[in-house]
């Protein structure tokens, strides 16, 4: 059984992050699997990418001319990534005459596949979500119910204006894709917004998390964590981890900001600061009160290890999440957790187990969280069920049977 993965770039970013992790723990089962990609950043012999100087070229360009045609005429306040796919692509040709048994479809956007080129693939397809823009317009995530009742003028949002990019790019999707195709989800959170979607009511959805190699992610000293980061020692380290840092207002770092203000004016609670993975140095308008301690990108898994390792606990606050992978890795390294009760989180989390739900948005609640964990006085017990959970829910082998098992199913 051969399995072809189709993902923008191998490692770069959380979805390519998972499909290569998933890729990973397939060829440990003895899977022949191979992951094509626009983008290669690896050094690994399965991953496939454009070789040419003219195709290289048409990856980097193709985005960014198109997202920049296609952006301007719309105007909205949702300024989560939104992908047109129209161009066609080098990749559908290859896909149908290779010897692939089974195309596993990963993050497809940033023109690497175009919604008419998905109908064109003519091998068996898994396709695993890692967010919400194959059943709704052109954008990734949205807040609005025009994915559940379908994108008609009458309910477009009043924070848009200028051409509905999102209703043309759903009926693009309605138009094109006749075929229900075999959807897997991280998190029954993205399981339910399918089933529940107007273009997705009648596929077939199977809900499956994210692998972790637990053999890497794993407890480290803390000592010795915060030494090779230049941490501080002798101080409570609350971690933040997204890819943009701050800046993507979906991951709610002003949220975290909130509840830390609670926090330093909470006596109880004992001084702290503050670690942020995912991007440098920024100036911040106001002066919070506590340092900040920016790691910057950190692109390698052992890197990130040190970066869990260091911590006493790490804060997600975003404010929707199809999986959380940062919180997964977090609890592999033996970190309890403290989030909202938003998206996949809570498939990840299990409240006062492995860390802390707080109300949805409640930015005094998650306050309240993350002074229980800080506060703990069993936090070995946290630190250790954590890991325990992560264990057996992220397990590679796990995961990968229940893949190879789709995989059979649609095979025979």
């Amino acid at each position: 059984m051969k399995i072809i993965h189709i993902n923008h770039s191998d490692i770069s970013g959380g979805a390519a992050r998972a499909a290569y992790r998933i890729h990973q723990s397939l060829l440990k089962e003895g899977i022949n699997s191979e992951m094509w990609v626009n983008k290669v950043f690896s050094d690994d012999w399965t991953i496939k990418g454009p070789t040419k100087t003219i195709e290289k070229l048409l990856v980097e360009l193709k985005p960014r001319l198109i997202n920049k045609l296609f952006l301007k005429i719309l105007i909205t306040k949702n300024k989560v990534i939104h992908s047109p796919s129209v161009s066609p692509s080098r990749w559908v040709k290859r896909i149908n005459e290779s010897d692939a048994d089974i195309v596993n479809l990963h993050w497809v956007q940033n023109e690497m596949l175009s919604i008419k080129d998905i109908s064109k693939i003519k091998k068996p397809i898994v396709w695993t979500l890692h967010d919400m823009w194959a059943f709704c317009g052109a954008e990734h995530y949205s807040s609005d119910n025009r994915w559940r009742k379908g994108y008609n003028p009458d309910n477009r949002p009043l924070y848009e204006s200028g051409f509905d990019l999102n209703r043309w790019t759903f009926e693009r999707k309605v138009k094109y894709w006749k075929n229900p195709i075999n959807i897997v989800t991280p998190s029954k959170w993205l399981s339910n917004c399918a089933k529940e979607s107007k273009l997705m009511s009648n596929y077939t959805v199977s809900v499956i998390a994210n692998p972790i190699n637990t053999d890497v992610f794993k407890p480290i000293d803390k000592k010795k964590a915060r030494e090779k980061l230049n941490l501080p020692k002798d101080i409570h380290l609350i971690l933040f981890s997204a890819i943009s840092g701050g800046k993507d207002p979906r991951k709610g770092f002003d949220l975290l900001v909130n509840s830390l203000e609670y926090l330093r004016n909470d006596i109880k609670t004992k001084k702290f600061q503050l670690v942020v993975v995912g991007q440098e140095k920024q100036k911040l308008p106001f002066n919070l009160g506590f340092p900040i301690h920016y790691l910057g990108h950190l692109n390698n898994d052992l890197s990130l290890r040190y970066s869990y390792g260091s911590a006493d606990v790490m804060v997600v606050p975003s404010r929707l999440e199809a999986f959380g992978q940062t919180a997964s890795e977090a609890h592999a390294c033996g970190l309890p957790v403290v989030t909202f009760n938003v998206g996949g989180l809570p498939d990840i989390v299990e409240h006062k187990k492995t860390g802390y739900i707080a109300k949805a948005f409640d930015t005094k609640d998650l306050a309240n969280g993350i002074s229980w964990v800080l506060d703990n006085s069993e936090i070995k017990k946290l630190n250790f069920y954590s890991r325990e959970v992560a264990k057996i829910k992220f397990s590679e082998k796990n995961i990968a049977d229940s893949y190879i098992k789709i995989y059979k199913k649609l095979i025979s």
